[in-house]
């Protein structure tokens, strides 16, 4: 308790005192030898009173021990089980949980992963995917300014996410490896990876890379490569593997002679007395189209968005960006199915004109370099107030956009975009997808609005600097694919001449087994707006077996979705239907089959050991877990930490204290009135 404090309630005692002194002594004619009782209930009440006025409070310290975490998380991949090691992990686990010494030295935190990690409740082994490095930036994140070791229980086989040494190399804490699986080599061979396009184009041919990898020791090895579609073998090749060749790389170049979607079948065949011939053979497929989408971009600025908008619309194979002025493309609009104009000014007059003379679709892109007064007057749609200064916006995501689908790609964190600044207003029907951010006031402005007019489509982005935004989209998910997904949605929508329906679907022709697998849909009422109330289900039928699976589809913000990643390999069809509508959509597709975690045979002890030894732990195996829970009882670098923590409270209970001063001032009154004083 403050001296202060202290000295404010001497002060109360004093005037308490006094004020019942005065009253009971000096002013108090008929005393009796009841008075001196008076005086005391008098000065309890007055020094209550003034108490609960002042309510003090004093510091309450209280100590502690911090014990350090023991994080300890462990692979729920479909590799544990096909390597038989399912039961041995599940018994490592509950020796770690039922470890009397550790529970006592660490605060112990059970995960489990494959590919996200999670809180481990139960162990399936039923994971398609393992990405060990979202383990260490998961749990790095989770415990940043603690200790806390970490246990990985793994075969240490990644099929997924970033090289895990490499995502390693920032995490602050010990790694203790717990290898599961066969440390001894055998002689294998294996297609480690295909890289294919996801389309080619009619009478073309399309480039195929086959990485394939032998282990073992002997000097020499043969097999036969061999490319297959259907029963069909289109390619044949005898690979020879070495001590000094073990990895190859094999290019290979098939004609796409057929619309529609073609798979493939690639086998090694298996060496004498190979154990696992699962990672000898692996599907791939390419959908063949017959024609391309062409955009023009029109920029007579040298701007990085321009690289930007190329390189993320040619991220997909069915695009095909040419970058040109204005004096160069005037008169060639027709070759394109979409126009990009790029900060448009006076000098694009002739674009315009043509553009409106062939009805083409158009992104326009506005900025800081942009003429309003001009584009106010050259079109009708868009009218923004001139007043020849800028301002940086960032981005928020309106929920209720519903020309198309749009996921939430982290917009409210991406860096603002460069725009003029002035009142915008549409003479015509737009739909917003994306709302102005002003610091850290929101706004109603669009910064970027889609709108369809009797069938031409237009949107419009209301600031430079996208390029930042997919640098920023890498940074955070280390990689360019959600933003370019993003820039592709934008493109698909301005360059279609498809008017609206009322039901949607979207989805892929065919998918890997080790993907996600999802349609999503969107349902509009009859004027056209997205109606968030609808009922919609799924019915999906494998076409070899006939089975039927049914289920709804889940409300997503502005759309509707389906996981069907349970599902297995096979051909499939299905339509999407409203409950109480007429209204149906049908499609079909194909899940190539795959199962990355299946084509390992040994657990991969050299990268494990190396995790180990860069980040100050040691490696065991599945088999020495109680070796390992020795050294870590006995590691003086894990120590509880004593803390404090401080706690203002105050000194007296205002409803008891209350309860006694009307108590106390009760008494008073009865025998003052029983004596019969006033």
């Amino acid at each position: 308790m403050l001296i202060s404090t202290s000295l404010w309630i001497l002060l109360i005692v004093v005037i308490a005192l006094l004020f019942a002194v005065l009253q009971y002594s000096v002013g108090f004619k008929k005393r009796d030898k009841f008075s001196l009782l008076y005086a005391g209930l008098r000065f309890l009440s007055i020094f209550g009173l003034l108490l609960l006025l002042l309510n003090p409070k004093w510091t309450q310290v209280s100590y502690y021990n911090e014990k350090p975490t023991l994080a300890i998380a462990v692979d729920n991949s479909r590799s544990i089980e096909h390597l038989g090691y399912d039961s041995l992990v599940r018994n490592g686990v509950t020796r770690f949980r039922e470890s009397k010494q550790l529970q006592e030295k660490f605060d112990v935190q059970f995960f489990k992963f494959g590919r996200d990690l999670e809180m481990l409740d139960t162990l399936s082994f039923k994971e398609k995917q393992t990405n060990l490095a979202n383990v260490f930036t998961s749990i790095g994140s989770l415990y940043k300014k603690r200790a806390a070791p970490t246990i990985l229980i793994t075969d240490g086989n990644q099929t997924y996410g970033r090289d895990f040494k490499y995502a390693a190399r920032d995490f602050e804490h010990s790694i203790y490896p717990v290898a599961v699986g066969d440390t001894a080599e055998y002689r294998d061979i294996r297609i480690e990876q295909i890289n294919v396009n996801r389309y080619a184009y009619i009478k073309n041919k399309f480039p195929v890379e086959v990485f394939l990898k032998y282990s073992g020791t002997a000097m020499e090895q043969s097999s036969l490569l061999e490319i297959k579609s259907g029963n069909k073998s289109i390619h044949k090749e005898r690979i020879r593997f070495s001590l000094e060749n073990k990895a190859l790389i094999k290019s290979i170049v098939l004609p796409a002679d057929k619309v529609g979607l073609a798979r493939y079948n690639v086998t090694l065949t298996p060496l004498q007395d190979e154990k696992n011939i699962d990672n000898n053979s692996r599907n791939f497929a390419i959908e063949v189209i017959d024609q391309k989408t062409n955009v023009l971009l029109v920029s007579n600025l040298v701007h990085p968005d321009i690289g930007m908008f190329k390189k993320s619309i040619e991220s997909n194979d069915l695009r095909n960006v040419t970058i040109s002025n204005t004096t160069e493309s005037t008169g060639k609009l027709s070759e394109f199915q979409l126009v990009i104009l790029y900060q448009p000014d006076e000098q694009f007059g002739p674009l315009f004109k043509e553009l409106r003379e062939l009805s083409k679709n158009t992104i326009i892109v506005t900025g800081p370099r942009t003429n309003w007064g001009y584009l106010n007057n050259i079109q009708s749609t868009i009218q923004r107030e001139v007043t020849g200064q800028t301002e940086e916006v960032q981005a928020i995501l309106n929920p209720n956009f519903s020309s198309f689908t749009i996921s939430d790609i982290g917009f409210s964190n991406f860096p603002p975009l460069l725009g003029s600044f002035g009142e915008i207003n549409f003479m015509s029907e737009v739909d917003i997808a994306l709302f102005q951010k002003i610091g850290t006031i929101a706004t109603s402005q669009p910064l970027i609005a889609a709108s369809d007019i009797d069938g031409q489509r237009s949107i419009t982005i209301f600031g430079s600097g996208l390029w930042k935004w997919r640098a920023q989209s890498y940074r955070d998910r280390g990689s360019f694919k959600e933003f370019d997904n993003f820039i592709d949605k934008l493109v698909q929508y301005a360059a279609s001449n498809k008017r609206k329906n009322r039901l949607d679907i979207s989805y892929d022709s065919f998918y890997y087994g080790t993907s996600d697998i999802r349609i999503s849909a969107q349902y509009f009422d009859k004027n056209y707006v997205f109606d968030n109330r609808g009922s919609l289900s799924a019915t999906v039928i494998n076409k070899e077996s006939k089975e039927v699976y049914k289920a709804p589809l889940l409300l997503k913000s502005n759309y509707y979705e389906l996981d069907l990643s349970n599902l297995n390999a096979g051909d499939y069809e299905f339509s999407v239907n409203v409950l109480d509508q007429k209204l149906t959509r049908s499609g079909s597709f194909t899940i190539i089959p795959f199962e990355a975690e299946i084509q390992f045979l040994n657990a991969n002890m050299n990268d494990l050991n190396e995790l180990a030894a860069k980040n100050e732990g040691a490696l065991f195996t599945i088999e020495n877990v109680t070796d390992l829970i020795k050294n870590l009882v006995q590691d003086d670098r894990y120590r509880s930490v004593q803390k404090s923590s401080e706690k203002v409270v105050p000194l007296i209970d205002r409803k008891w204290l209350l309860a006694l001063i009307i108590l106390f001032l009760t008494i008073e009154w009865f025998m003052r009135k029983y004596r019969g004083l006033t």
